[in-house]
C-alpha cells in the first residue's frame, strides 16, 4: 500500500470533480463511493481512496492505493495530484516531463 499528500488550493469539491474527470481516463478505475469528503475508485489496476479535508485556504488531498509505488496506479495517482494548483492563482496541469495538449 502507498499513501501520498497534497496540499491545494481547490476546494473538496473541486479537488473531487477533477478526480471524477480525470481517473477514468488515466487508469481506468470507477467511482465506487463517495462523500463530500472523498470518495474510493475501483479497477483492473487497483483501488485509490481520496481523502479531502479544508483547512483554513488550502484542502489537504490524502490518496492511499492498494499497489506498490511503483504500479501504474500509483503513477497516475501522482500525475493526477500534480494537476491540483498548489496555491490559489497557480495554473495547474500536467509536469514539467508530460506532454501538454493544446486546448481550445
Amino acid at each position: 500500500m502507498a499513501g501520498y499528500k497534497r496540499k491545494t488550493a481547490f476546494s473538496p469539491q473541486q479537488v473531487l470533480e477533477k478526480a471524477e474527470e480525470l481517473l477514468p481516463d488515466m487508469v481506468g478505475v470507477t467511482r465506487s463511493t463517495s462523500s463530500a469528503h472523498g470518495a474510493t475508485y475501483n479497477g483492473a489496476e487497483g483501488t485509490v481512496t481520496l481523502s479531502v479535508h479544508r483547512h483554513g485556504p488550502y484542502t489537504e488531498v490524502v490518496a492511499t492505493t492498494d499497489r506498490l509505488r511503483t504500479s501504474r496506479l500509483d503513477y497516475e495517482v501522482q500525475r493526477y495530484l500534480n494537476r491540483l494548483p498548489y496555491e490559489p492563482h497557480d495554473e495547474a496541469g500536467p509536469g514539467s516531463g508530460e506532454p501538454r495538449v493544446a486546448g481550445p
